[in-house]
């Protein structure tokens, strides 16, 4: 084992030197790039353009994948989404509390019912007012509607009353404790029930209109979101920004390169090698903030593909060195982890957290007793391209370490709308890497794929004690036994493995330095809360 574990350091090493050489040769081309010429009064160009410009521009790697706000589950899209369109509630990222948006009262009446008023004077972007009757139309779409991603998240949902105008009431089917962090979520984004009904919904999608403080006006797909400011939003219009841009620039060192030279005002995603290069730069700065975000493979656990041998998923996991994935490959910028639960979120188990297992020994010895001793193994891992921080690097490395322990790794890299509509379809082969956040900060978003219903097709994974405790926490209202069943449940997924966790994420941001930005754990960019210096 020692000749392998020097062969993957060594791999590791060139990796790094190979990412520093091409951080250099960026570095060369933006100093060739950026060279404002001084103005008289001794400031930059770039500095006394921003001060003037009243767009905010924020590059991200990917397009949008959708206007309908149900039948995604992106985050990156949500992030654009958010200020376009207004929940019913919103989670206050400071305090950590789910507070009203939409909503000016509510009272839970009885174990089942919910009484709601909506605040008033709230209009959507062709000047209709809001009223309970949207809301309603809203949710019972996504209720349903099985064939949309949200239907899971709102399915708890036995009816919506609509009492007058503004007051409606929300019935569930059993005790719902995460009720309001459901509708502090991209299901409860409002739509407009009359606008559709008149025109359709593939014109909505189109000319999508919502009750947020930003409008829509176009979108050119692959290159770019751009939102107006709404003057008549309820809450006064936004006062630093008229427009608001989402730039897809998939390759980074070209996003770090317009954020230098005063193209764009933050860089999202930007991974540890560009770091330097940006807080070298006269006017631009590194930010990092915690994240919800947990890197890790899917194991499929259907019959007759080899990943269903739970002593192929222990080797797989024994092979990957979580801490070399955090030091080397994200820059130290993140922590292992082996469940997805993590601190901040209800129900955590924090033994899964900050520790993994790493045993390549072992790895190879469970190889052996799978009947892959002098057989070579080989899998199919897929993995999304410009999507997440340092995600084919992750890839690539995780692959070699697999190949030390005698697994053959057939990486296949996807554009990311790709990726998602391959698992989608249920034809992911054997493996995929991807980093998860959870918007609902509760245990039960990242748990409930472990449901049989949830995870057939995709990962085929099924366990009745897990279906149990995920149907007895659904309605338990009791924070203390309904946190014990989260924490046996992900005991028994770090045992089972449908997913192998790596590590939870820190969030890297490029920021020019005219503007004020604090980095949400959501992951969101909402616009009025980013302000010019």
């Amino acid at each position: 084992m020692k000749r392998t574990y020097f062969l993957f350091i060594a791999a590791l090493f060139i990796m790094l030197i190979t990412g520093c050489v091409t951080a250099n040769n960026s570095e060369e081309e933006a100093d060739q790039e950026s060279s404002a010429e001084e103005q008289d009064d001794g400031s930059s160009a770039s500095e006394n353009s921003k001060s003037e410009d009243d767009t905010l521009t924020i590059a991200v790697g990917v397009d949008m994948a959708t206007f309908d706000i149900h039948d995604h589950n992106n985050t990156l899209t949500e992030a654009m989404h958010i200020n376009m369109f207004n929940y019913l509630f919103m989670r206050n990222d400071e305090a950590g509390e789910i507070e009203p948006d939409l909503v000016e009262e509510y009272e839970n009446t009885d174990d089942l019912t919910w009484n709601m008023t909506l605040k008033e004077g709230v209009t959507f972007h062709n000047g209709d007012e809001l009223t309970a009757e949207d809301v309603q139309y809203t949710l019972e779409r996504v209720i349903e509607d099985e064939s949309l991603t949200e239907h899971s998240q709102y399915n708890q949902i036995d009816e919506i009353n609509v009492i007058d105008d503004h007051e409606f009431e929300i019935v569930t089917h059993e005790p719902e404790p995460v009720l309001l962090n459901r509708l502090s979520r991209i299901g409860s984004s409002i739509l407009p029930k009359d606008y559709i009904e008149e025109n359709g919904w593939d014109h909505f999608l189109e000319e999508p209109i919502g009750t947020g403080p930003f409008q829509f006006e176009e979108w050119n797909r692959d290159s770019e979101v751009i939102f107006s400011r709404y003057d008549d939003y309820f809450e006064g219009p936004v006062e630093d920004w008229e427009e608001l841009v989402f730039q897809v620039i998939p390759e980074t060192s070209t996003a770090v390169g317009e954020l230098l030279t005063d193209g764009v005002d933050i860089v999202f995603d930007v991974p540890d090698n560009e770091w330097e290069r940006i807080e070298g730069n006269e006017g631009t700065s590194m930010i990092t903030g915690p994240s919800q975000r947990v890197g890790l493979l899917g194991l499929r656990h259907t019959e007759s593909y080899p990943t269903s041998d739970p002593l192929v998923r222990e080797a797989i996991d024994l092979a990957i060195d979580n801490e070399a994935l955090v030091d080397h490959i994200l820059g130290g910028a993140g922590v292992p982890t082996r469940t997805r639960v993590t601190p901040g979120n209800f129900g955590a188990n924090e033994e899964l957290f900050d520790t993994y297992l790493y045993d390549p020994e072992k790895a190879e010895e469970l190889l052996e007793e799978a009947g892959y001793g002098g057989e070579e193994l080989e899998l199919t891992l897929h993995a999304p391209i410009d999507r997440y921080t340092k995600g084919e690097d992750i890839t690539e490395t995780v692959a070699a370490m697999l190949d030390e322990v005698g697994i053959t790794v057939n990486v296949d890299f996807m554009e990311f709308n790709n990726f998602l509509s391959t698992r989608r379809a249920f034809e992911n082969e054997d493996m995929f890497f991807a980093a998860f956040g959870n918007s609902l900060f509760d245990g039960d978003v990242a748990l409930d794929v472990y449901r049989s219903g949830r995870a057939e097709g995709e990962l085929d994974y099924e366990n009745e004690e897990v279906d149990r405790l995920l149907e007895e926490a659904s309605t338990d209202m009791n924070p203390e036994s309904r946190k014990e069943k989260f924490e046996r449940i992900q005991e028994i997924v770090a045992e089972e493995r449908p997913h192998v966790f790596l590590y939870l994420q820190d969030n890297a941001y490029g920021v020019n330095d005219a503007i004020n930005f604090t980095p949400r754990q959501d992951e969101m960019f909402y616009a009025p809360d980013i302000t010019k210096d």
